[in-house]
């Protein structure tokens, strides 16, 4: 194997066990990497989401066999996000992404200090919220959108919305990774039909390779964490990603 998809599968690797353990993430770091290398962002996006189908589809799995899935809040994200990510997809191709980077990345700011304040300041629940009202299903759609614009962002977007609500950190994360699968496999498929994709196979054969291993560990890993370290930790990673994000699109 040579040495360029070796650093492709580390990338891989180390994007999803962030992703599935905190429930965001797999997109925005590797296509930020991606995106350092030149290579376009319709390109980028669409070989980041070719990769997550398979990466996504384990990582759903690993999060219901795990019990960490609630099959309501599914039902509430599922369609919508297909729906904001089949259009985000589509537009891709069509304008540069990353016209919007910064506006994204100034929304999650945000919600990333709002989420590191509520951990520190508000009562964890300790059992999933059985209660999810229609405005998550706009959320599903915005999430979508910004995941096929940016490369990445379903997980910023919708799990950091709903943490930062008070939803309940552990189903919240196994369930937006499990409806990931969805929305990813439908922005691939309108990639698939309106980009050219053979010049990328090493990358998204190694970022593949890369998530598929990391991807039952790190559910493994949102079981066991508190989830008052877990909060801590979405809300820093997204102020670190959106930080970058905005000096890299304003330099």
């Amino acid at each position: 194997m040579e040495l360029t998809i070796l650093l492709y599968v580390l990338v891989g690797f180390v994007a999803q066990m962030i992703d599935g353990a905190l429930g965001m993430a797999y997109g925005v770091s590797s296509n930020t990497f991606l995106l350092s290398l030149g290579i376009p962002p319709a390109a980028a996006s669409a070989s980041v989401h070719m990769a997550e189908v398979v990466t996504t589809g384990i990582s759903g799995f690993s999060h219901w066999r795990l019990g960490n899935v609630d099959w309501k809040l599914v039902r509430r994200l599922l369609i919508p996000g297909v729906i904001g990510g089949v259009a985000g997809a589509y537009l891709l191709t069509s304008i540069d992404g990353n016209i919007l980077k910064p506006y994204i990345a100034a929304y999650l700011l945000f919600m990333g200090g709002v989420i590191i304040y509520k951990a520190f300041t508000m009562q964890p629940r300790n059992k999933p919220d059985e209660y999810h009202g229609p405005r998550i299903s706009w959320l599903g759609l915005l999430g979508g959108f910004c995941d096929a614009i940016g490369g990445g962002g379903w997980g910023p977007v919708v799990t950091s919305t709903l943490v930062a609500r008070g939803k309940y950190a552990r189903t919240t994360i196994g369930s937006v990774n499990f409806s990931e699968f969805f929305v990813t496999f439908s922005e691939s498929v309108v990639f698939v039909f309106t980009l050219s994709l053979s010049d990328y196979w090493q990358i998204i054969l190694g970022l593949l390779i890369g998530g598929a291993i990391a991807a039952p560990l790190a559910a493994r890993m949102t079981r066991n964490l508190p989830l008052k370290t877990l909060m801590i930790m979405v809300g820093v990673l997204i102020i670190l990603l959106s930080i970058r994000t905005i000096f890299l699109a304003l330099r």
